[in-house]
């Protein structure tokens, strides 16, 4: 071997994440990593960006010193009182930018004004006040003196922006006609401050809510049939929607405004579709995109700045849009790589570095008891079911899911051991009235995994947020298979 390719294997072995390349870190788990742990994970994985939703305390200590950047967040429902209230902007600066923005401390590239806040499923709650919450954050960053480096942006879903039915292509993209106005505004405070625009691109919502949509268009790979627009050829959906993007900024005099892409994956559960052979697939051509250096047709020079979604998996999150929304990481709850993935995409064979010093609780499973009657199976499982999955995750137990297919006996087991270990392992909580007892014999099978949950500080208070709809989701779905 040569010299020259020696040298070209080794910068392939060294290679990090590809450039523009961050991940997003949620924290909706009833047992989370430590931060202390996740910014070692991002750093053994040559992760440079990372997106909060929140600006937790901990996580801002751990990202200190790191020198990974962060884009901070501010929830939606602080929204009203910072756009009513330019003090209440300027003391959020003060308590979560300027208290860690110092040499040795956080690198802060920006603030996220509220997340996805026009969604539908909001109606309208958030309309009149994101455009005045993201001018007073900028404005009291500007008044700060740091808003020259840190800029206020607004992360939105995909669907602030369409193409008409009788035109359905990237160049005919303009922003949805109810919310054109203040989109329009916004647009426009960005441009002034020299901030960029955030838009979420899910591929895999594309096929999730429409079973006509061609499967291989939500990939890189170059097998889906191309869509024409004008001499233009997309062959996949994402940078036909980042296109349609383009083509609403243009339609409002800002063709040429940064774009950042706040969110973007695939889950691996939940669903038919969320499979972990597809997020490879999807991951696998996303990297290797990004990795090209090139823009998307409509802007071809541009470099693309990405945030995947997301790290972890995070078993509290709401279920109301699909079971799936617990699983989009590419590292499972505790920090453990899912499948092959190469974040320089060099398209290597490669396993992610999984999470240093992750605790365990003890090896022991809640499974139903093998002594329990019949007839107390009859009146009290189902019932007991629901309660275990109203306060746990059960949705690896859906239609599509990676525990779908188990007997009800099984159902039971996996049901009371999500709650036992969403528990911490209680004594109290493997009991369901004699129908459950804790087990050092793991009941995980080939394809279903029986987690041991991870110990941590919140592990002592568990967090059980679970909207009363979205456990109602679960439970109907785990009911439909207990037949006995």
């Amino acid at each position: 071997m040569t010299m020259l390719a020696v040298a070209l294997l080794l910068l392939v072995l060294l290679a990090g994440a590809a450039e523009g390349l961050g991940v997003n870190w949620g924290t909706q788990a009833s047992h989370p990593l430590p931060p202390k742990v996740v910014v070692q994970l991002l750093r053994d994985n040559g992760i440079k960006k990372v997106k909060l939703f929140e600006t937790n305390l901990d996580a801002m200590r751990a990202l200190a010193g790191s020198g990974i950047e962060a884009m901070l967040a501010i929830p939606n429902n602080m929204l009203h009182d910072i756009a009513q209230d330019s003090g209440a902007a300027k003391d959020w600066v003060k308590s979560n930018v300027k208290r860690f923005d110092f040499d040795g401390g956080v690198v802060i590239k920006y603030v996220a004004v509220g997340n996805e806040p026009f969604l539908g499923a909001y109606n309208g709650s958030f309309i009149k006040v994101t455009l005045p919450a993201l001018e007073n954050i900028q404005n009291a960053l500007n008044d700060a003196g740091v808003g020259d480096r840190i800029k206020a942006t607004v992360p939105l879903n995909a669907d602030v922006y369409n193409s008409p039915a009788k035109n359905p292509v990237p160049s005919a993209g303009r922003f949805r006609s109810d919310i054109s106005g203040v989109m329009t505004d916004i647009v426009k405070f960005l441009a002034k401050n020299k901030a960029p625009f955030t838009v979420n691109i899910y591929p895999f919502l594309s096929l999730y809510l429409n079973d006509n949509f061609p499967l291989d268009f939500a990939f890189f790979d170059g097998a889906a049939t191309p869509v024409h627009d004008n001499g233009v050829t997309y062959t996949n959906v994402f940078e036909a929607n980042f296109d349609t993007l383009v083509a609403a900024l243009v339609a409002v005099g800002h063709g040429d405004m940064p774009i950042i892409v706040g969110e973007v994956g695939w889950p691996t559960d939940g669903d038919r579709r969320a499979k972990s052979s597809h997020a490879q697939r999807f991951y696998n051509g996303l990297l290797k995109r990004l990795a090209s250096n090139r823009g998307t047709p409509a802007r071809p020079s541009q470099h693309l700045d990405v945030y995947l979604f997301g790290l972890v998996d995070e078993d509290q999150k709401s279920v109301q849009p699909g079971s799936f929304e617990r699983h989009w990481g590419i590292f499972r709850y505790d920090g453990q790589p899912k499948f092959a993935m190469d974040l320089s995409g060099q398209g290597r064979n490669t396993m992610l570095v999984p999470a240093k010093g992750v605790q365990y609780l003890s090896r022991t499973w809640c499974a139903l008891n093998p002594k329990a009657s019949r007839n107390d199976l009859g009146k009290l499982l189902g019932a007991k079911i629901d309660y275990a999955c109203t306060n746990a995750d059960c949705t690896p137990l859906g239609y599509g899911s990676t525990c779908n297919g188990m007997d009800a006996k099984g159902n039971a087991s996996y049901a009371f051991n999500a709650y036992y270990q969403a528990q911490s392992q209680k004594d109290e909580a493997c009991d369901f009235q004699g129908l459950a007892l804790p087990t050092e014999t793991d009941p995980s099978t080939a394809a279903c995994n029986f987690t041991i949950q991870i110990a941590t500080s919140a592990a002592a208070a568990v967090r059980l947020r679970v909207a009363a709809v979205a456990a109602a989701l679960v439970v109907a779905s785990v009911q439909l298979l207990l037949s006995w």
